[in-house]
């Protein structure tokens, strides 16, 4: 009995320690660990630093919509990001008569199709430094990636930096960025 015990403990300690390697891939965000099983929105409200996006997917009406099948890229602005827009943008923008310029703006910072930094790096090297995508909001983003840094800039010259990179997520990628990515208007 004794040796199973012995037995049981250790191999306790080797799934708990492989379960915890599991989750070392994806980086923390927001304080909160992300679950490559989990959806965008899933992982996305457990980040002390995405309250502002999250509340902002809720009053777009796109929750459903990011916790789809994608795949998604999601360049994701932090609280901080959301903060730094002229006073009274973020409120004003929540109002239910303004949800279809809020789904313009955060469906610009969508791509439909799974692209990790690894990838934009590659893509921008074989466009000659700068790749142009499209997003589901159909803005065109134009992506660099130079000395390990991924770089976003929207239609109006705005750059946001990749701060955290690679955060997978069952039906894409997020990248935590610094600014919020705006359409031409």
């Amino acid at each position: 009995m004794r040796r199973f015990a012995t037995l049981f403990a250790a191999g306790s300690i080797v799934v708990s320690a492989l379960a915890t390697a599991a989750y070392a891939q994806n980086p923390m965000v927001g304080g909160a660990a992300m679950y490559a099983n989990k959806t965008i929105v899933d992982n996305a409200v457990n980040s002390k630093d995405h309250t502002t996006l999250v509340a902002a997917v809720k009053a777009a009406g796109l929750v459903d919509t990011l916790r789809g099948a994608g795949p998604f890229t999601v360049f994701a602005p932090t609280n901080e990001a959301f903060a730094a827009l002229p006073a009274g943008t973020v409120e004003t923008l929540l109002k239910p008569g303004n949800k279809e310029k809020l789904v313009k703006i955060l469906t610009c910072h969508v791509i439909g199709a799974r692209a990790m930094a690894a990838d934009v790096a590659s893509m921008a090297k074989a466009d000659g430094g700068t790749h142009k995508v499209k997003t589901v909001g159909g803005c065109e983003l134009s992506l660099k990636a130079a000395g390990g840094k991924v770089t976003v800039t929207d239609e109006n010259g705005n750059a946001a930096d990749v701060t955290i990179a690679d955060v997978e997520q069952s039906n894409g990628v997020i990248h935590v960025i610094d600014k919020v990515l705006l359409p031409k208007m």
